[in-house]
């Protein structure tokens, strides 16, 4: 006779089975997640202009050749003249040659802002951390913007205010002609920058986006002296008027042609350029792998 069996009870868990619960202690992390915004990418882009060295080299030789050679053709001026010579003249129009070739430096290191990061890799780094991409183009355009402009305004200021001391013979420009000759022809540079470093990030290529910034700044000027042609007039004096050399000088009062762009009409033809070519930039930077 078989012994009878109690109730079965249910089986306890085997022991290697887990409570039911969290797998791993959960973990919070101290460093605080915020939203990411313009700020942001803005302190990203400063930290990088600031850091390398090709920025300390173009702004130093930017202020070496604004102020260098601002001031030296004042002093041979105010050495080779005598009184009467420069009765009437500007004597701020005498810093257009320091930053006719000063402007070079500004165009490449705008180029540099954006193609360089190609060229190296390091755009796929920025990407990642900064997924939005007209973000970082923004950010880029403001800081270089921003260094541009106030390093252009203090250089033109200081030549302006030693030229005048210089040339006491000239007459005293105007509150318009400082105006000008300083803020305004400051502004025009930082858009040439600009348009440059829209043009690195389209071609994506340091070499040829300088190559291609230096042919629109010097390109037309040589083209029009060439051109001997009374058929090519009109475009002769087009290319003239329309040439970024004499659109700076127009900030001096010292066009090169008596018809063309004259007032502030350098800025407002700089400033639409710049907006079309920030355009394509955004559109195409939006459309392309990095």
């Amino acid at each position: 006779m078989s012994t009878p069996q109690p109730p079965s009870s249910p089986q306890a868990a085997p022991a290697w089975q887990a409570a039911p619960g969290p797998a791993y202690p959960s973990y919070t992390s101290p460093i605080p997640v915020v939203r990411t915004h313009l700020g942001h990418a803005i302190a990203s882009e400063w930290t990088k202009i600031r850091s390398v060295r090709s920025t300390m080299w173009t702004i130093g030789v930017f202020v070496l050749l604004v102020v260098g050679i601002g001031l030296l053709t004042a002093a041979i001026v105010a050495g080779n003249t005598t009184e009467g010579d420069l009765s009437g003249e500007n004597p701020l129009s005498f810093g257009f040659f320091g930053l006719l070739l000063g402007s070079m430096c500004v165009i490449t290191l705008g180029v540099l802002t954006t193609a360089s990061e190609y060229g190296t890799g390091m755009i796929r780094t920025t990407m990642v951390a900064c997924p939005s991409r007209g973000r970082v183009l923004a950010a880029k355009a403001v800081v270089f913007f921003l260094v541009a402009f106030v390093v252009t305004l203090v250089s033109t200021v200081l030549v302006a205010m030693v030229d005048v001391a210089l040339l006491s013979d000239a007459r005293e420009p105007s509150g318009g002609e400082w105006l000008k000759g300083t803020f305004g022809v400051s502004l025009y540079i930082a858009l040439l920058g600009l348009l440059s470093l829209a043009v690195g990030s389209v071609i994506r290529h340091s070499a040829g986006a300088i190559t291609i910034m230096i042919g629109l700044v010097l390109a037309p000027l040589v083209i029009a002296l060439f051109m001997f042609s009374s058929s090519l007039e009109n475009l002769r004096e087009a290319l003239f008027e329309y040439s970024i050399p004499n659109q700076l000088s127009v900030f001096y009062s010292t066009s090169l042609t008596d018809s063309g762009p004259s007032g502030w009409d350098p800025l407002w033809i700089a400033l639409g350029v710049t907006a079309a070519a920030f355009g394509a930039a955004f559109a195409l930077l939006e459309k392309r792998d990095v």
